[in-house]
């Protein structure tokens, strides 16, 4: 705020014919600004915190431009940039809080936690000589204590079970990757699976590397997961998209008032021209996501199976401020090959932000028929003219609706407060070298292992015991009894092996996805006869 303050004092000693002499020009509004900040400061009746209070006028700036133009705080920039950089500097562990215990869930592969001898089921007492066990620690709280610059040390203080006394180490910060790619395996012989989370820096190698893979285990068809993928970077969308797309074709072009027509076209980076492709999307697919599902629809590459996608068509740039703070201003609209425009309407703030909520209450995430898109936003895809639709996002070509049937309020209730993972971690705490010997691989836990009725019924009492609040009962129990235990095992194996095996279990509740493999198995996929199809 000093920095801004300061800026803005320096505007008003400025001659006024340095600046544009029209009411309506961004210096003479700075002068405004800078005017109403000193009378606040030097004659308000109270204290002010004046970085509060500009913080506060630039969100509310912003915030009358569109849903997506942000203000982000100095101190918050690292964090939101973390995502989009795919990597951050830290000590490389996944951890949960457990019973006001940070517990070590996982070290990541050749970070420097693994390589100073952290292993999984560690209780972290205390970092730097500070007790961080039994204090009510939170997850920010351990991210400002085990995150710093990169090669700095730090110091931890650990209990283990097989160790009658605390064990210290010393770690050298280093930088950990965020993967984009969550899951990757053979669904079946012929058809691969890929889960994608976000599109940052590392995507398109993760994805190549993922395509590779597969094609050497005899992948032929791809489903291509973008459920709940909020997006990302606009040149790994592009990227990606490559993959799928052969030739110079149009992957996505963007304009805006101060943006010529930008081009974004395929290149040389192709791993998957050919084979059936599937993308699959939910109402939480937007932005990158669905300029990849546009492209691929509107050049009838593949498939999209899933419900309707966010409606997210406004490019973002970051902006570094002088002190340190960040905007993310909208500096265009993007269009997908065929010209679609798929922003959904932003005129009233309120609506925007309750769009999801209202779509389910309008029951379109149960049936496609509750959707009523008028003749004036279709158009035509590029090869078969098929009939696509602009605003508000990507409609699928296959409609799932979101099956609901074995959802309860036990259900709902245990999955929000977190009593799933905790209690699969508590389990693995005590089980794991048994887990370990009993399964020499996964495919072994997952042929074999039952959550039997002594796990769901220890489950059951830990939500009581810990949880006294969560309302139960035994129609509830019955109704989610497969969803529950499948969650148990997917957790369960996650703590043990990691995202791949959680989504290999997890992946029996999703509905879409089993949509796509009977497309592809039932020959529906074929009668389509879309592009490089063979």
């Amino acid at each position: 705020m000093k920095k801004l303050f300061c800026l803005l004092l320096a505007l008003t000693s400025l001659p006024l014919i340095s600046f544009s002499q029209e009411e309506n020009s961004p210096f003479a509004l700075s002068q405004k600004m800078a005017e109403i900040l000193i009378y606040i400061d030097k004659q308000y009746v109270d204290d002010v915190d004046n970085n509060e209070l500009a913080n506060e006028a630039i969100t509310r700036m912003l915030e009358k431009l569109d849903p997506h133009s942000v203000y982000i705080p100095k101190e918050e920039v690292d964090d939101a940039n973390q995502r989009i950089d795919g990597s951050f500097v830290g000590i490389g562990i996944r951890f949960q809080i457990l019973k006001d215990t940070l517990m070590v869930v996982a070290t990541i592969p050749g970070g420097p936690s693994e390589k100073v001898g952290l292993l999984p089921g560690d209780k972290i007492i205390s970092v730097e000589g500070i007790q961080v066990a039994g204090v009510g620690l939170k997850n920010s709280d351990v991210r400002e204590k085990l995150m710093g610059e990169l090669g700095t040390k730090v110091k931890v203080e650990v209990k283990r079970s097989a160790s009658r006394k605390p064990l210290d180490f010393v770690i050298t910060r280093d930088h950990i990757p965020l993967n984009s790619v969550d899951a990757s395996y053979m669904i079946t012989p012929t058809i691969g699976y890929i889960k994608l989370n976000s599109f940052s820096r590392s995507t398109t190698e993760e994805l190549e590397k993922s395509i590779r893979e597969l094609k050497k285990q005899g992948m032929r068809d791809l489903i291509f997961d973008l459920q709940g993928n909020g997006g990302g970077l606009l040149d790994q969308a592009q990227k990606v998209a490559d993959q799928f797309l052969s030739g110079d074709k149009l992957i996505v072009y963007s304009e805006g008032k101060h943006q010529p027509r930008l081009e974004l076209h395929a290149g040389d980076r192709s791993m998957f021209e050919k084979g059936r492709l599937i993308i699959l999307t939910d109402e939480y697919t937007a932005s990158a996501s669905e300029i990849v599902s546009g492209a691929v629809q509107d050049w009838d590459r593949g498939m999209i199976v899933g419900r309707r996608t966010f409606g997210k068509g406004l490019v973002q740039r970051p902006i570094d401020l002088t002190d340190g703070s960040q905007i993310r201003l909208t500096i265009a609209r993007y269009y997908t090959p065929a010209g679609r425009f798929i922003q959904k309407p932003y005129d009233n703030v309120d609506d925007y932000r309750n769009d999801l909520l209202n779509r389910y209450e309008h029951g379109e995430f149960t049936s496609r028929d509750s959707i009523r898109l008028p003749d004036s936003l279709k158009e035509q895809t590029l090869v078969t003219k098929r009939t696509v639709y602009s605003g508000g996002g990507i409609m699928p070509d296959v409609f799932v609706p979101l099956d609901t049937l074995e959802y309860s309020d036990y259900y709902r209730a245990v999955s929000r407060n977190g009593s799933l993972n905790a209690f699969a971690l508590e389990y693995v705490e005590k089980h794991r070298d048994d887990i370990r010997e009993k399964y020499s691989d996964f495919d072994g836990y997952l042929k074999n292992f039952e959550v039997n009725k002594k796990i769901l019924d220890d489950f059951v009492a830990y939500v009581k015991k810990e949880h006294p609040d969560t309302e139960f009962s035994e129609k509830d129990l019955k109704t989610s009894e497969r969803l529950i235990k499948l969650r148990i095992k997917a957790n369960i194996a996650q703590d043990v092996w990691g995202y791949n095996e959680f989504f290999r279990i997890y992946n029996e509740s999703n509905e879409v996805l089993e949509k796509a493999i009977e497309i592809l198995e039932n020959g529906t996929y074929n009668k389509q006869k879309l592009a490089q199809a063979e």
